[in-house]
């Protein structure tokens, strides 16, 4: 008997800790408990330059550049393919990627890059452990038919894109800059220092891809994403707070275009200070 309990007692010394500690893992933070936010991609301050004449003359000076056997831009690259099974049809996508972890650009939507893991190119979710940024030409193919080609910058659409169909006859043309629609337009505040206001994404005369509104000192006020001109997803209203980042309001749109019978609604709002004032009825606060 003894022998029994000194056993149990012994079960319970060492797992009690692993138990508590199990049980602590599952506990969760409230993320609408403060609205100051920490995320180190969130832009503070807008982007220093964009769709500038004298950047595009430099990198078109670099396009020409390639001197030497896969250098695009300046960058060393190296070359491979991902090959897939389409509608019993093989595709084959033929890439260049570059090895130099450089951070991503958070006002650009899609990041395009080689998931070395799953043998995939993805557009979202860059993680540098595990891929590597696309930069350099881009082609492809359905079976020996070439049906789309370009250029990546850094993991980013750049220059001229074409896309064909089957019988290679041309079907799109479009023209980046850096992940930038060429359309995108700029607005500014008054002023001889041109400060940005707004970033406004446009492809095919429809607002596609991040939009991005700054406070006067260059804090982000508003940022949202439009789908075929239409507001998707969460939108996040930010106060003009001092050495902080703070939400002021988060708004739910449909998280696809043109859903019908969806309205949108505050999902959240916070005081200057980042506590949470008001939260929509039957959210989960997980």
């Amino acid at each position: 008997m003894k022998t029994r309990l000194l056993f149990i007692l012994t079960i319970v010394l060492f797992c009690g800790p692993a138990f508590g500690q199990k049980e602590k893992k599952t506990q969760t933070a409230d993320p609408d408990s403060s609205g100051v936010v920490s995320e180190r991609f969130l832009p503070t301050t807008a982007p220093l330059l964009l769709f500038d004449d004298n950047t595009k003359t430099e990198k078109k000076k670099a396009e020409k550049k390639k001197i030497k056997k896969n250098i695009y831009f300046g960058e060393k690259t190296k070359k491979g393919y991902v090959k897939q099974n389409v509608r019993d049809q093989t595709q084959y996508q033929i890439y260049n990627y570059t090895t130099q972890n450089r951070p991503v650009d958070p006002y650009i939507r899609d990041i395009y890059w080689i998931d070395s893991r799953d043998k995939v190119i993805r557009n979202k979710d860059f993680d540098p452990a595990r891929g590597y940024l696309l930069h350099g030409p881009y082609e492809r193919e359905i079976g020996d038919v070439l049906v789309e080609k370009g250029y990546y910058f850094f993991g980013t659409k750049h220059g001229t894109w074409l896309t064909f169909d089957i019988k290679t006859v041309l079907q799109d043309k479009l023209h980046y800059a850096e992940g930038w629609p060429k359309d995108s337009k700029v607005t500014y505040y008054e002023g001889e220092d041109k400060k940005i206001e707004k970033l406004i994404p446009i492809e095919y005369d429809l607002m596609e891809g991040n939009f991005f509104h700054f406070h006067e000192n260059g804090q982000v006020g508003v940022i949202g994403e439009f789908h075929f001109g239409e507001k998707v997803g969460l939108w996040t209203e930010y106060w003009n707070a001092k050495g902080k980042t703070v939400r002021k309001r988060e708004i739910q749109y449909q998280e696809k275009p043109f859903t019908k019978n969806f309205t949108p609604y505050i999902r959240a709002e916070w005081d200057k200070e980042g506590n949470l004032i008001y939260r929509k009825e039957g959210l989960a606060s997980n």
